[in-house]
Order: C-alpha cells, then structure tokens, then sequence
C-alpha cells in the first residue's frame, strides 16, 4: 500500500508574493494620502478667501459703502469661522500697491481695495507666492491666499 504524503501550507515565494503585493498597496496610500490632504488645506483656504470677502462686503454695507482700509480693525470683526489653515493674525487689508503684485504667505489673506484679480504670479522664495492685479474702482476688490497644491500659487477671488 502506497500512501502520499502532502504536506500542507503555503511556499516561500507564495509568502513573499503576497508581502511585495501588500507593501504595494501600503506605498500606493502613503503616496496618496498627502496630496489628498493638501487638496483638502487648499480647499479650506479658499472657502477662508470667500469668508473674509463676505466679511468685506459686509461692513461697506453696514457702513454706506467706509473705506475698508481705514476700518480694518472693524472689518475684522465681522469674519467668523475661518479654518485653521488661516491665521486670523494675518489677515490684512491694504490699498492696491502701484506695482500691481502682491505678495502672500502661508496661513496669510490679503485683501487688496481698489484692485481686480489679474494672472497668477510666481511662486516666490520662503513659502510666499505672486499675485498680478489690475487696477479697479475704489469700491472693488481682490482678496489673494497662498495655495499649497500647484507649487505653492496664489488664489485670488474678485468682489
């Protein structure tokens, strides 16, 4: 009588396929992971952008049309509930410089009166970017945010 004996279990290259084929799907997240997550920061800092806009829109309102750059300390007082990607800190509000760009950094929001958004500018050195503007009436205005996705762009939002 002749009786086969099989071993059960599994290979070394069974075992070792299945680690390589696991160590893909954890590398294909860990790569993932952070582009979703700064898609997400920027998406932040934009909806911050229309905040502070609003906030703008607000107090010329409520204030028959007040220069918000001689008011800064009030118009801050009607933004509510920007993220943690803005530093409330640094939100300024300035008159359109005659060179028509302006710098922002990070966690920065910038709200230029007397301007429209123009081309985006170049990434600048430190964690600050471009903005190209257009002169505007005095009732106008651009609000401008650093961007993290796009190497570090700016986002610029009309009123």
């Amino acid at each position: 009588m002749n009786t086969t004996q099989t071993k059960k279990g599994f290979t070394i290259i069974e075992v070792v396929l299945v680690l390589a084929i696991a160590g893909l799907i954890f590398l294909m997240v860990f790569i993932a992971l952070p582009a979703l997550q700064s898609g997400q920061r920027d998406n932040a800092r934009k909806n911050d952008v229309s905040i502070v806009a609003s906030a703008v829109n607000s107090f010329t309102s409520a204030n028959r049309g007040a220069d918000p750059v001689a008011n800064k300390a009030k118009v801050l007082t009607f933004i509510e509930n920007v993220s943690d990607n803005t530093d409330e800190a640094k939100i300024d509000i300035v008159s359109r410089p005659t060179s028509n760009t302006i710098a922002v950094g990070d966690s920065e929001v910038k709200v230029v009166v007397g301007a429209k958004c123009g081309t985006t500018g170049a990434k600048g050195t430190g964690g600050t970017a471009t903005q190209n503007l257009t002169q505007g009436t005095k009732r106008q205005y651009a609000t401008v945010t650093l961007l993290e996705g796009g190497k570090g762009s700016s986002f610029c939002q009309d009123s």
